[in-house]
């Protein structure tokens, strides 16, 4: 990454809320250096940097292009606003980064969706099987304003705001024992998933047993015997190292989650119009650029962990996709979230 700024996080949070003008409750940095001339409003130039929290390494796409973000926001103002990117849960696991968003200790943090139904349940929507058809499909329906608006602005009270849904990958399943190929290979295999009723309800109905945690837990977790597996995209599997303690990856190919970049409603609201502006525009186009990286990163993710010893296997996906099913009917539960389905499934290509 282009910068460590991962000291600045054991600034005590009173320091954090003395935010100057124009920099948010909790902003990371703001410092005012005046030149020669000191009666010139023109000398003085405010440097506020934003903390972003990540779970994952700094090579993933996301990672990669929130930081070329940051980089064009401190360009387009001049040096007076940047975003900084902490990957490797720096500040903490994601559950735990929603909470320090919602307090202003940070700014920003990408989660994963189904974190956010532990705080409205109709997120839920977009974290079932059989959403999205495609990449494509995911980006365009999770950031267009007449479908997602209100879901995302519906977290206000919490202190939070959704700002853009970027592409999760496509998750399946990996374990330690072999490989799966039936829901019957499932049974009794204990599973991290990310913490939701429904994510731990989908595990069930394929055959295995859930189980919450953080994912820097999750290596030690599967290398001790406390978990036989987890479940998620190439790209994670490999920069992860997974590969080395769970070698069999097994296509499953069960869903297709968003990820979330989320902030508290003051940060962007407290900032100079023009500056919001700029702010929303980029991230924006960080979305976009994130779509594209994936192409590429999940090829190389593949070869590196069938060096790493892992093996790739398809499965009966008709078998699996039977078996999960239930699981969208079940929670789609009242009109609101059904059409918001029926929008994404009618933007389908």
């Amino acid at each position: 990454m282009r910068r460590t700024a991962a000291t600045w996080f054991t600034a005590p949070l009173a320091a954090a809320a003395l935010a100057l003008t124009g920099c948010s409750a909790g902003s990371g940095r703001t410092t005012t250096d005046t030149a020669p001339g000191a009666g010139d409003s023109t000398a003085a130039e405010a440097d506020t940097v934003f903390k972003l929290a990540f779970n994952q390494a700094d090579t993933h796409p996301q990672a990669v292009a929130l930081d070329a973000m940051g980089e064009r926001i401190k360009e387009r103002t001049d040096g007076a606003y940047d975003v900084d990117v902490f990957p490797n849960e720096t500040l903490g696991a994601q559950k735990e980064t929603i909470e320090l968003v919602q307090a202003g200790t940070i700014q920003f943090a990408m989660v994963a969706s189904p974190l956010m139904e532990n705080y409205n349940p109709d997120f839920v929507v977009f974290n079932l099987p059989f959403v999205f058809d495609s990449q494509e499909h995911q980006r365009r329906t999770t950031n267009d304003p007449e479908i997602v608006s209100e879901l995302y602005s519906s977290l206000e009270d919490h202190n939070l705001r959704v700002l853009a849904g970027f592409h999760g990958g496509v998750r399946s399943m990996y374990n330690s024992d072999g490989p799966i190929t039936t829901p019957a290979d499932m049974a009794g295999k204990k599973i991290r998933v990310i913490e939701s009723d429904t994510n731990l309800e989908m595990i069930r109905l394929m055959g295995g047993n859930g189980t919450p945690m953080g994912m820097g837990e999750v290596y030690t977790a599967i290398q001790s015997g406390v978990i036989d597996g987890a479940e998620n995209n190439e790209l994670t599997y490999a920069n992860s190292k997974h590969a080395e303690v769970a070698k069999f990856y097994s296509y499953t190919k069960h869903l297709m989650l968003p990820d979330y970049l989320i902030t508290n409603p003051t940060v962007l609201e407290t900032l100079p119009a023009d500056v919001r502006t700029i702010f929303e525009e980029e991230i924006a186009k960080a979305v976009e650029e994130e779509g594209a990286l994936w192409e590429t990163e999940i090829v190389k993710a593949k070869e590196a962990a069938e060096a790493a010893g892992a093996t790739f296997n398809e499965v009966d996906k008709a078998a699996f996709d039977a078996a999960i099913e239930p699981l969208t009917e079940a929670k789609l539960t009242n009109d609101f979230v059904r059409g918001i389905h029926e929008q994404v499934r009618a933007a389908a290509p």
